[in-house]
């Protein structure tokens, strides 16, 4: 619990808004995991500075406690916290700890974002590069939605194609408008994986494929589609691992941003 959050508990106190109780046990309890983080974590607060963001918390298999206490971390310095892999019970303890975090259920992402003033800055045309990210089918949106909350936590633009699989070769066509203009697209697919090399047929942009599990038993949970995004014969193609939507998304926000400090510079 960072100073403005213990002025903030202390006022609902004044106000009666929480008892005594409570206020003492969620001092106490964030004393608890403060305490536990150098035992269990090294946060790298400074890789910001060095690398453009923060670290990132890949969540799954983490204490909801130990997530807690390296978001505190980050947060105390004011650095924007995104972690991924969140399950709701573990979503649901955080956002009891840390009120301003918000859960994505279908991405499986929790960020934490700059205040108020901080991120309105960061709306709009104020954003930095644009992204699409691309979908194959309904079936691929949570490995989508976690390219995207990557993206948005970066202060990227991004915008979303959804569901114009090979199954169906019109779609794509249809909405080149949405995304031929992007710094970098993300596409995400299943089955037999083809959809990046169309879409790399297109733009002169950086592609980032990512297989997912989705398909049947031949697909051997993404693993013909991974293999067929490395033998892509788009030259603009490139692969990340399996369901790694964060890959993806932070690959292109790196594009994109990096892009846009050129054009601000020149």
């Amino acid at each position: 619990m960072n100073g403005d959050e213990l002025h903030r508990l202390a006022r609902q106190l004044l106000a009666g808004e929480c008892t005594p109780q409570d206020f003492v046990g969620r001092v106490a309890a964030s004393c608890e995991l403060a305490a536990a983080t150098p035992a269990e974590a090294t946060v790298d607060v400074d890789r910001a500075r060095r690398c453009g963001f923060p670290e990132v918390i890949f969540g799954e298999g983490k204490a909801p406690a130990t997530i807690v206490a390296i978001s505190q971390q980050l947060l105390s310095r004011g650095q924007r916290v995104l972690a991924t892999r969140i399950d709701p019970p573990t979503a649901e303890f955080i956002c009891t700890q840390i009120p301003n975090a918000r859960y994505n259920a279908v991405g499986r992402t929790l960020r934490v974002d700059a205040p108020e003033g901080e991120r309105a800055a960061l709306e709009g045309s104020q954003r930095r590069g644009r992204v699409t990210v691309i979908t194959a089918g309904s079936s691929d949106l949570p490995v989508a939605e976690e390219a995207r909350q990557t993206l948005e936590w970066m202060g990227v633009e991004v915008r979303m194609v959804q569901d114009v699989g090979v199954a169906g070769p019109h779609r794509l066509p249809a909405r080149l408008a949405e995304f031929a203009d992007a710094d970098a697209i993300v596409v995400v697919a299943g089955m037999e994986g083809a959809l990046p090399s169309v879409v790399g047929g297109y733009v002169p942009c950086p592609v980032f494929a990512v297989p997912t599990s989705v398909g049947y038993g031949a697909n051997f949970g993404g693993v013909s589609a991974l293999l067929s995004m490395l033998n892509s014969c788009a030259a603009n193609v490139a692969v990340v691992n399996i369901d790694a939507g964060f890959k993806a998304g932070y690959l292109a926000g790196l594009v994109a941003t990096r892009r846009a400090e050129r054009c601000d510079e020149s």
